[in-house]
């Protein structure tokens, strides 16, 4: 390709930066820019001309959508400029075209749009005129008369338009003359006319140069020898040196690539002596495999050289002299194709077991493969191997017949299917391959057995429970799949006397263990079986769960009075002396519970007469004592009712009847049991009325002192009475327990409280349900206040 002159580089340069337009009659973007130009010249700001925002451009991810002829353009994301990126030929590209036009589309995101623009590749004058050969032979009789034509043949130039070939000139010379004619833009051509008669004894040969000129600016221009032969009488036929020919040419050579040249010699002088060589067979496989150059016999590469269609080419080669009655001769060639490595083996898997068991032994068959490369020697010789860590092996076995068996152990539950990858590689230089991947399915088999997620389970069940309630449902979990992973429980008997099959049964399928029977906690208080996982496989696997069921206690027992006051329907007598100071130990209540726990803490009350002020009762521990001393009015028998409860929810609960008999010294003192309780005397109306008086007095000094004490503790700032008061304690599992100690604080009682014993609860404060708690004679708690030393003090209320 002829180098172009820097005026005319200058010339195209202004002439691309005026061809720059927008076409609006259709919408769309149109450049030019010259062929051959620099990269990274710039062919035109693509996001200005399409009103994009420069700002947005590499955000929107502006870029050119992926072509064909990508290649040469580069488009700037941060500017929106377009740049030639890779030197461009118009001549490869578009060959002859007037035209040459590439289309390109752009691409923009958030919102996603497309832009179509062409490029218009424009044509310099870089080439330069050339004919396909550089000597022209015609052969002309000297007989030849004077006007004569002889057509030439036309140069060709790879530029179009005005760069292409514009007229023809001929050497100086006495015997011929050119006649050129054009037949449009892209059409000029010349005709040799004879001017005067040759004389081949005078000149046996006369040699011309015909120039052809292109239209550039500067124009460029190509010659070519114009050899004309002055023929004589054609009396010898031409011959070659050798009858055969022997050749080697490479597959894929290129095109143009010389195989061999063919020689013949004719004796005669002119045309006569003028050989012109030529394919005799007219197969088109070979005339579009090779051709000759009739004037050198070079034979060359034509088309698709290809070792895989055809290794060898025989070829009929003619020599033909151009005399007025032309002879020929004849030989052969002989063309070898040498192999090349250009083809990648090819896999073919014949046969693939479907599933392969997990327990398959080493050497078992998984697959067939065959294995083909169409090239010959080293180049079809060809290797496979597996890619990765698989538990599998390729063998050969015959020739290119291979086979995949297991090399490993496998495992269904830690793989289901391996994907085996294949790699055939041939001998070539440089070697290629070629892979497959055959998907290989593992079966399983019953190589699990059931697995429990603990050895030991631990069921609480309350006494008394339903029968046929479900206590427990067990689950074990098998990898395997299928029958092998169905499970089945069963119960296993241990090794204590007590039948587990009397006690609970099992759900084979779902293992839901029930209850056979409704457990009593004081007669069997826990008791152990095994349960049994079996799956479906054959052989069967299984495994075992110990199961340890334990009884919770139910309030379902009310407490029992001991012995002396155990009789029922009894009552039971106690005499006391009249002297009895403050204090005084009356009786002890023994009270026992079956159940266990908060269902057995038993507490000791007072129940019928209500609001007795001479005995008490301790809460635990049942002791009756004496609250004061005896007076000339208090009764001389006194029944009472003493009720035990347990803590259990709901409370159950026992009674016993006392007599407590008043006797004026020790030694009248007796123990006694009749059957039905003494009727006290009635009050006269003088001692019920004295009564009241009494009552009443006592009433309105107290509501007096209590006003006196809440003034005082609110006017003194904060000054608070000492008391002492039990304290209930709490425990960290949230229960709670009663302590008859006392603990001295500073309470202050409002105006409308009439008498107030006050239990501090240490933190954290019992729940609110301890409201009903009773303490020291069912006293309940009605009230919540808080100290300044920040506790919790609830006062209970008792009416007087």
């Amino acid at each position: 390709m002829a180098t172009m002159s820097k005026n005319g580089f200058q010339l195209w340069k202004l002439l691309f930066m005026i061809s720059r337009f927008w076409s609006l009659s259709t919408g769309q973007i149109v450049y030019s820019v010259p062929e051959e130009v620099n990269t990274g010249t710039t062919v035109g700001n693509l996001a200005k001309d399409l009103n994009l925002n420069v700002q947005d451009l590499v955000h929107r991810g502006f870029q050119i959508v992926p072509g064909p002829n990508k290649r040469y353009f580069d488009l700037n994301a941060k500017t929106g400029v377009l740049h030639v990126l890779e030197r461009i030929d118009r001549d490869a590209l578009c060959s002859r075209s007037l035209k040459c036009t590439l289309p390109l589309e752009a691409i923009v995101n958030a919102p996603l749009n497309i832009y179509r623009f062409e490029v218009n590749i424009l044509d310099v004058n870089d080439n330069s005129p050339s004919f396909r050969t550089p000597d022209i032979y015609l052969n002309i009789s000297e007989y030849a008369l004077p006007g004569e034509r002889f057509t030439l043949p036309r140069a060709h130039d790879a530029d179009v338009g005005s760069n292409t070939v514009k007229s023809y000139k001929l050497s100086q010379n006495e015997y011929f003359s050119l006649d050129v004619q054009s037949g449009g833009e892209q059409s000029v051509s010349a005709d040799l006319v004879l001017q005067k008669a040759l004389d081949r004894e005078k000149q046996p040969a006369v040699h011309l140069t015909l120039t052809a000129v292109d239209g550039g600016k500067p124009p460029t221009s190509g010659t070519a020898n114009i050899i004309i032969n002055v023929i004589d009488v054609n009396d010898n036929i031409p011959g070659f040196s050798k009858q055969l020919y022997k050749a080697r040419v490479t597959e894929n050579s290129p095109v143009g690539t010389s195989v061999i040249t063919v020689h013949a010699n004719d004796a005669d002088e002119g045309l006569n002596g003028e050989i012109e060589y030529s394919f005799v067979t007219h197969d088109s496989d070979v005339v579009d495999e090779f051709s000759i150059n009739p004037v050198t016999g070079e034979i060359s590469v034509r088309g698709n050289v290809d070792y895989e269609t055809r290794n060898a080419v025989e070829i009929r080669v003619q020599a033909k002299d151009k005399g007025a009655n032309p002879r020929a001769a004849h030989c052969k060639v002989l063309v070898e194709i040498i192999d090349i490595n250009d083809n990648s083996p090819e896999i073919t898997v014949t046969s693939l077991v479907n599933f392969v068991k997990e327990d398959a032994s080493v050497d078992t068959m998984v697959a067939m493969v065959t294995v083909m490369d169409k090239d010959a020697g080293r180049n079809g010789e060809v290797k496979l191997k597996l890619m990765g860590s698989v538990p599998f092996s390729i063998q050969n076995s015959y020739k290119n017949y291979y086979t995949l068996i297991v090399n490993g152990p496998l495992d269904r539950e830690s793989a289901s299917q391996y994907n085996v990858t294949i790699i055939a590689t041939d001998e070539g230089t440089p070697p290629l391959s070629s892979s497959t991947i055959i998907t290989v399915h593992v079966s399983d088999v019953n190589d699990n057995p059931p697995r429990f997620p603990e050895p030991v389970i631990n069921v609480y069940v309350k006494e008394n429970s339903q029968i046929g309630a479900v206590i427990h449902t067990v689950s074990a979990f098998d990898p395997d799949v299928g029958d092998n992973a169905r499970i089945t429980y069963s119960l296993i008997e241990s090794s204590k006397s007590t039948s587990v099959t009397s006690l609970v049964n099992i759900n084979s399928d779902s293992g839901d263990i029930h209850s056979l029977q409704s457990f009593n906690y004081e007669e069997m208080k826990t008791f152990q079986f095994k349960v049994q996982a079996t799956d479906s496989g054959a052989p069967p696997l299984s495994s075992n769960v110990s199961v340890n069921v334990f009884i919770l206690d139910e309030n379902d027992n009310s407490p029992g009075i001991l012995a002396p006051y155990s009789e029922h329907g009894s009552v039971n007598t106690e005499n006391i002396p009249y002297s009895a100071e403050a204090g005084y130990f009356v009786a002890k209540i023994r009270a026992v519970d079956a159940d266990s726990g908060y269902n057995a803490l038993l507490s000791y009350h007072i129940s019928e007469p209500k609001g007795n002020n001479l005995f008490r009762i301790g809460s635990s521990s049942g002791e009756i004592r004496t609250k004061r001393r005896m007076s000339d009015n208090d009764l001389k028998t006194h029944p009472l009712v003493i009720v035990v409860s347990d803590s259990g929810e709901p409370s159950l609960s026992a009674t016993v009847s006392i007599d407590i008999v008043v006797v004026e010294s020790t030694g009248d003192i007796q123990t006694q049991f009749k059957h039905a309780p003494m009727k006290e005397e009635s009050f006269s109306d003088l001692n019920l009325y004295l009564l009241i008086a009494i009552v009443s007095v006592s009433v309105i000094f107290l509501l007096s002192l209590i006003s006196l004490i809440a003034v005082k503790c609110c006017r003194t700032d904060g000054s608070f009475s000492r008391y002492s008061a039990p304290v209930i304690t709490t425990h960290p599992d949230g229960s709670w327990s009663y302590s008859k100690s006392t603990q001295q604080y500073d309470v202050c009682f409002s105006s409308d409280t009439l008498k107030s014993d006050v239990v501090v609860f240490p933190a954290p404060f019992p729940p609110a349900d301890a409201e009903l708690i009773s303490i020291n004679g069912g006293d309940t708690f009605t009230r919540t206040q808080t100290l300044p030393n920040k506790e919790k003090v609830r006062k209970k209320i008792t009416n007087v």
